[in-house]
């Protein structure tokens, strides 16, 4: 039986829907002579490209000697997903969507590198910090870490059924961000405290939308303390807020 346009068509987009959108950007090799132990995956957001953000990492790459630092792209034009989406049940799809798109091209990097998954950090910015906090708490083995710059989290309703990972969290938010509401910062960390997961506050008197060069310094500290200092089964309590 000879198939239609219609089927054929239908044909070539479910197949062109199945092509994995290439995420990888540009990385910052690890310094170290000897195999690079860890992955820092830096995921950016409209405001601030993966690109740019990446560049952050340079002031930690040389106190984390064995970490590679990679910039993950957002897949539709710099976008993860619609800003101006005002649809609720729209809005948590296209999340949902974008992070599990992440969370399969973490899976593959991992694999290619041959790095184990719990040696993986994620550190995002903007909607890069809700992907982080998305699809971490959700990953079967927990990352060493995760950084969330300017973020709200958007996975309220469901995280306490769907949560399989406690790695240790740090937020960062400046109380005069003008794009992501700094009462953020507090509901995020409530919600994380009553599912058992230990997470540290970071606020920015006076920063806006942005990455700071002092948090940057405060952030790399607690990476590195995390990925050099400590074992990575390490379950200390971090909740205590740090204010500069």
């Amino acid at each position: 039986m000879t198939a239609t346009p219609e089927a054929i068509a239908d044909a070539i987009a479910a197949a062109r829907a199945a092509i994995p959108i290439p995420l990888e950007g540009r990385a910052l090799a690890s310094m170290s002579c000897g195999k690079t132990a860890f992955l820092v995956v830096m995921i950016g957001s409209q405001a601030l490209d993966s690109d740019k953000f990446l560049d952050t990492a340079l002031n930690w790459q040389p106190y984390i000697l064995k970490a590679e630092f990679l910039a993950v792209e957002a897949p539709h034009d710099g976008k993860w997903f619609d800003l101006q989406q005002t649809d609720p049940e729209a809005r948590k799809a296209e999340v949902r969507h974008a992070a599990e798109m992440l969370d399969s091209f973490l899976d593959a990097i991992l694999a290619k590198r041959r790095i184990p998954p719990s040696n993986l950090s994620l550190v995002g910015f903007g909607e890069g910090a809700c992907l982080a906090l998305e699809v971490g708490l959700r990953r079967t083995v927990p990352p060493a870490a995760i950084m969330a710059f300017s973020g709200a989290f958007a996975g309220t309703e469901t995280l306490g059924t769907e949560i399989r990972s406690k790695p240790p969290v740090l937020l960062v938010h400046g109380d005069a961000d003008e794009i992501v509401p700094f009462a953020s910062l507090a509901k995020t960390k409530e919600l994380l405290k009553a599912a058992d997961v230990p997470v540290k506050s970071l606020t920015r008197k006076g920063v806006g939308h942005v990455v700071d060069d002092d948090a940057v310094m405060i952030a790399g500290d607690y990476l590195t303390k995390i990925l050099v200092k400590k074992p990575a089964h390490d379950d200390h309590d971090h909740d205590h807020d740090h204010e500069h």
